[in-house]
């Protein structure tokens, strides 16, 4: 179940990649820097898919957990707060990734698997820090700290109630 819903992860962060960068194409840094993030995402959507292979389990939709939408629903619509949102709910999604893809890597009792979690801990942390480099970028330091702080009280609410089947997120 969790290599399953690390697919869909992994295709999602992809595709938020995308939407960004075709939401906002004048953005030459974002779209130079959320290129290679949506490239590094889609493969490591393949890699986790060929670990779905290797155990005979096809890829198939899942009821999606609260976490991520729960994050977005705090998203403000009008600009220039929709894209700090944007900026700053990935970067979270990303640091969630790293922390529980480095629990993974400690406690998996597959080595192989393991190293492979290790290895997508330490893009995660990167992706994350391309996220909070973005937020710095387009908003103002003290706006962009101020909220994350509220995201974080948020996602740390979301986070309290576990959802009924493992996740990455839960």
């Amino acid at each position: 179940m969790i290599l399953l819903d690390h697919s869909h992860c992994e295709s999602k962060a992809a595709g938020v990649a995308l939407n960004l960068i075709f939401r906002y194409p004048t953005s030459p840094k974002l779209v130079r820097m959320l290129t290679a993030i949506a490239q590094e995402e889609l493969e490591h959507f393949e890699q986790v898919n060929q670990w779905l292979d290797r155990r005979g389990i096809a890829l198939a939709p899942l009821c999606a957990p609260p976490y991520a939408a729960g994050l977005k629903a705090q998203m403000r619509r009008a600009e220039p707060n929709r894209l700090l949102d944007s900026l700053l709910i990935s970067g979270l999604i990303e640091a969630r990734s790293h922390e529980r893809l480095g629990l993974l890597a400690e406690y998996c009792p597959e080595p192989e698997l393991a190293k492979f979690y290790q290895g997508l801990m330490v893009s995660e942390a990167r992706h994350y820090g391309v996220y909070w480099t973005l937020a710095n970028e387009y908003g103002d330091r003290d706006l962009v700290n101020q909220r994350l702080e509220e995201l974080a009280a948020v996602e740390s609410a979301l986070l309290s109630t576990l959802h009924p089947e493992p996740r990455i997120h839960s």
